[in-house]
């Protein structure tokens, strides 16, 4: 049977553990409420960005339609045969509250006409226009992406903290509480048959 001075050491230990807990517990949830918040931010952002793609598809195919309806398949592919310097994509990683988050960064995919590697002569304007929105709409399409993917991770990162602080509010905290709340009841139980057993020797020796 453990003593007295045993039960209050686990009593003292319990109550870090308590302290250390309800501590974690409202780091994250400002956490939680921070991602939130970013995850709003982020939201109305992609909305903007879904418009603009859809917007610049929808441009890009028409153009696309009435090029090759006027100037022919044959001649848009020997052009786009003619681009030497193709865009190149890299991925940096950002660190937001925990979250990495994928950071798109590319060459510069808008060219002028002279770095577009065919002559101007014979080359319509519908070419350039068509050759033009779809550069706009690679531009759309990778922005798109990153924030799609940012969306995302940022959601998973919204689940995973709540249930952290659920699991901590919900079943830890109260479980190290209830534990503490018995040992104090034993430590005064003990205590008080301490205090008997002492009156009982007191009242042996004035026998």
């Amino acid at each position: 049977m453990p003593d007295v001075k045993t039960t209050r050491s686990e009593l003292i230990g319990l109550k870090k553990k308590v302290k250390l807990a309800e501590s974690g517990h409202k780091l994250l949830k400002k956490k939680r409420d921070g991602l939130i918040l970013e995850f709003f931010a982020v939201l109305k952002d992609a909305k903007d960005v879904r418009k603009i793609l859809s917007e610049n598809y929808a441009h890009a195919s028409s153009l696309l339609s009435q090029t090759i309806a006027l100037d022919g398949s044959v001649e848009i592919k020997s052009l786009s045969m003619a681009l030497k310097e193709k865009p190149s994509v890299e991925l940096k990683i950002r660190n937001i509250m925990g979250v990495t988050i994928p950071e798109v960064r590319t060459s510069r995919i808008r060219k002028g006409m002279a770095e577009r590697g065919y002559g101007l002569i014979g080359t319509s304007i519908r070419m350039e226009q068509t050759i033009t929105a779809y550069e706009e709409l690679l531009e759309a399409i990778l922005r798109a992406a990153e924030t799609e993917t940012k969306l995302r991770k940022i959601l998973l990162e919204i689940e995973k903290t709540k249930r952290r602080v659920n699991s901590l509010e919900f079943v830890l905290i109260p479980r190290l509480k209830e534990q503490a709340s018995f040992i104090r009841f034993r430590l005064e139980e003990m205590e008080r048959e301490n205090i008997f057993k002492m009156k009982m020797v007191k009242a042996k020796i004035a026998e």
